[in-house]
C-alpha cells in the first residue's frame, strides 16, 4: 500500500514537473520606457542618459516563492519583447513623424490640435487657423493619424504580437500626453479636452 502511494506521489510530482508553462505578457514597464524615448525623440526633447549604475532588486517571500516554484515546475519563458525595436518601417515612421511635428507644433501652441485619448491627434479648435491655412492643417493631421496608425501596428508586429496594438496604443496614449508642452490640450477618456 506505501509502494503504490509512493508510486502513485512520484508520477503525479513528474506530471506537475512536465507541465510546462508559456509566460506571454505585454511588459508593460518596458512599453512605456520605450514609449518616452519614442515621443521625446519625435517632439525633439532631449532624451536624458540612462541610469548606468547597478540595479538592485530587493529579495521578497513572493520572488522566493516564485523562484522556488520555479525549481519544482520549469517555466519556458517567451522570448523577451522588445519595444526599442528598429525595423526600417519603424525608422521611416519615426523620422516623417519627426519631421512633419515641426509643422505641427505651431497648432500645438495656438491650440487648434490636440492629443486624442487613442494615441491620435485631432483637430480642437479650427476657428484658430486662417480658413485659408485650414486644409494644409487636415493634410498634417490625416498623414500624422496615418504614421501612428502603421507605428503602433509595427511596433505591436515586430514583437511578434499583433494583438498587442491596442495595448501599445494605450501605452502610447498616456505617453504623448504627459509628455506635451504646457498649454497644450489632450483628450480626456470622457471626450472632454483639457490643457496641460
Amino acid at each position: 500500500m506505501i509502494l503504490i502511494r509512493t508510486t502513485g506521489l512520484f508520477f503525479g510530482l513528474m506530471l506537475l514537473a512536465a507541465c510546462v508553462t508559456i509566460n506571454i505578457y505585454f511588459p508593460e514597464a518596458q512599453a512605456e520606457e520605450a514609449a518616452k524615448e519614442i515621443v521625446d525623440d519625435i517632439l525633439g526633447k532631449q532624451i536624458p542618459g540612462k541610469d548606468k549604475g547597478a540595479s538592485v532588486r530587493a529579495v521578497s517571500a513572493p520572488l522566493i516563492a516564485e523562484r522556488l516554484l520555479d525549481l519544482l515546475i520549469p517555466s519556458a519563458h517567451a522570448a523577451q519583447p522588445d519595444f526599442n525595436i528598429d525595423t526600417p518601417e519603424i525608422r521611416k515612421l519615426r523620422a516623417r513623424m519627426k519631421q512633419r511635428h515641426q509643422s505641427l507644433k505651431a497648432y500645438f501652441n495656438n491650440g487648434s490640435v490636440g492629443f486624442t485619448a487613442n494615441a491620435l491627434i485631432s483637430i480642437r479648435d479650427a476657428s484658430a487657423v486662417p480658413l485659408q491655412g485650414r486644409s494644409k492643417l487636415q493634410r498634417l493631421v490625416q498623414d500624422e493619424n496615418k504614421d501612428r496608425n502603421a507605428l503602433y501596428r509595427a511596433m505591436a508586429e515586430a514583437n511578434g504580437h499583433p494583438e498587442w496594438e491596442p495595448k501599445v496604443r494605450a501605452t502610447l496614449a498616456r505617453v504623448w500626453i504627459d509628455s506635451a508642452d504646457k498649454g497644450w490640450w489632450y483628450q480626456r477618456s470622457s471626450g472632454a479636452w483639457a490643457r496641460r
